[in-house]
């Protein structure tokens, strides 16, 4: 019933506010959002995220022809012959092909690590360290910063290498894969050496260029670096409740489940072994790490060199750069033209590196790996038909114009002073129901940034400047917590956490700290406080919202 009321309202309020008139015919179509909507709100209510994205996309693609006659059995064949268009235009762009390539080897990689006895070395390793749920939780969101290069390969790597050891001491898979999803895009985004670097700066060179703005794109990229509150109160969130020790909603929940959970599996620390096997198992650590250790360091080391090829590092160097200058990196890994092939190339060299490590220290049998391929190609399926469908669904928001509707009904009509939290309004709304943050930067970058700069008297001025991290801060915001986002499917599949439990348990966490940089941060930093004591107030304001419930739950 709750389901039904929100559709209902959701679709009352965009026809509402649909733009009227012939001219706005592509942004008038308020039955664009129905699709996204109807997605998740499927996907909370059946927990089938399959078969919320398959009705989805088969009624966008009748919403793209049907409503212009719906009488007309032409109309609805035309509508059903879309759905086919929308799937088949995902399995042939060369760019999805690519990301869906980088799966089946990255799994069967992790099979072959773990049956070659390779995590155990690593877990054994970290159990000097970790001590307990705290520090299970900081070396896992320490190990996501760590894994900045890429969102995709973070949370594969991290989930899938931390996984047994939040087993170990109780962390609740929610919480595992709360943490990937937490360090992966937000450190992406805001990393200046990474693959998302080229996209975004791509996109702020062509806007420089179209407002006349004598400013690289570089330069608006370091401009906004200061105005990307909710990145980085994402990161001061996962660190801060982490040391406090405090869980709310439906998180919270699941990490009392978790606590209570018996079995062998999940017995604390490595004391209650005996004293022979623990004595064993720290001799064994060296052989059993170095079968994880060279793999991934290799896949790591194969990705950063084929990027530092494929952006013209060796000629750069050759004109004056230096390897231990971070500006050079910089601008070699955002010239790099095929990131998405060397991930793949990087995740074959992987896998070949686990197969050779398996042999040479320690042998590992035919009937093994081949059972390490099957499990990983197996493991592999369930993010490969998710992502397409999601992909599928993208393009048909994409047909349906639903980025521009959001955009026109939601921005435009507000002061200086209220534009920049608005646009990150819009951002955040377009991209979690697009599940795309390159969607909702390409739409509103082009959009709302000219907008901001007419706000500012045709001038690159404040709100300009906020306006462009309101904008990629939005656009993260889905990235990081909507069912249908890829990074979340991979976060989720990394950490073996079901995915619409992930979507639940972390949508509280980021709703609240999107909260905190509308609110505290966005707002303030608009009418004029340096966004340094804005970021000091968002913080305060978490500080003591954990400190109330810390006081309730003492009480209790």
């Amino acid at each position: 019933m709750a389901a039904v009321i929100i559709f209902g309202v959701i679709c009352a309020l965009t026809a509402y506010f649909a733009p009227d008139g012939e001219q706005d015919l592509q942004t008038s179509m308020w039955y664009s959002v129905v699709p996204p909507v109807l997605a998740i709100l499927l996907a909370f209510l059946t927990r089938h995220v399959l078969l919320s994205l398959g009705i989805a996309i088969v009624a966008g693609g009748l919403l793209t022809k049907v409503p212009q006659s719906p009488l007309s059995a032409a109309a609805w064949f035309e509508g059903f012959k879309s759905v086919g268009i929308y799937v088949a235009g995902t399995v042939t762009s060369k760019t999805n092909l690519q990301i869906l390539a980088f799966l089946p080897p990255i799994f069967v990689m992790i099979e072959i690590v773990i049956a070659s006895g390779g995590f155990k070395g690593i877990i054994v390793w970290l159990l000097k360290w970790v001590k307990g749920r705290k520090s299970t939780q900081t070396a896992t969101a320490l190990m996501g910063i760590l894994c900045f290069i890429d969102d995709y390969t973070n949370a594969i790597i991290v989930g899938s290498m931390m996984q047994p050891i939040t087993d170990r001491f109780r962390v609740s898979r929610e919480k595992l894969a709360f943490l990937v999803d937490a360090t992966s895009a937000p450190i992406a985004g805001l990393a200046v050496i990474s693959t998302w670097i080229a996209y975004e700066v791509g996109l702020l060179t062509q806007i420089a260029e179209e407002l006349n703005i004598d400013r690289s794109g570089y330069s608006l990229f370091f401009d906004a670096l200061s105005f990307r509150f909710y990145c980085l109160l994402m990161i001061a969130f996962v660190f801060l409740h982490i040391i406090l020790g405090i869980d709310f909603g439906p998180m919270k929940t699941a990490e009392d489940l978790a606590k209570n959970v018996p079995g062998e599996n999940n017995q604390i620390g490595p004391s209650q072994n005996t004293s022979d096997s623990a004595t064993k198992a720290v001799g064994q650590q060296s052989s059993r790490a170095i079968k994880a250790l060279i793999p991934l360091g290799g896949l790591i080391l194969f990705h950063i060199t084929g990027l530092w090829i494929d952006g013209g590092g060796p000629a750069m160097l050759r004109q004056g750069g230096s390897l231990l200058s971070w500006l050079y990196w910089r601008d070699v890994i955002s010239a790099a033209e095929n990131t998405h092939l060397i991930l793949d190339f990087a995740a074959l060299f992987g896998l070949a590196l686990a197969l050779l490590c398996s042999q040479l220290f320690g042998s590992l049998r035919m009937p093994v790996i081949s059972n390490c391929f099957k499990r990983g190609v197996k493991r592999a399926m369930i993010p490969f038909v998710i992502l397409i469908l999601a992909w599928s669904l993208k393009n048909c928001c994409d047909s349906l114009k639903t980025g521009e509707f959001l955009t026109a009904i939601l921005a435009g009509r507000v002061s200086p002073h209220w534009f920049p939290p608005a646009v990150f309004l819009v951002a955040s709304v377009t991209s979690f129901a697009t599940g795309t943050s390159y969607g909702t930067m390409a739409i509103l970058i082009p959009t709302a940034i000219p907008v901001a700069f007419a706000l500012d008297g045709n001038t690159y001025g404040l709100t300009t400047m906020i306006s462009l991290g309101a904008v990629l801060d939005g656009a993260i915001f889905g990235d990081h917590c909507s069912p249908i986002s890829d990074t979340t499917i991979m976060s989720s599949i990394a950490s073996s956490c079901d995915l619409i439990e992930h979507v639940r348990t972390q949508l509280p966490y980021s709703l609240f700290v999107a909260g905190l940089a509308l609110f505290c941060a966005y707002l303030p930093s608009a009418f004029g406080l340096a966004p340094g004591w804005s970021f000091v107030l968002a913080i305060s304001a978490m500080t003591c919202f954990f400190a109330a419930l810390a006081r309730r739950k003492k009480a209790k």
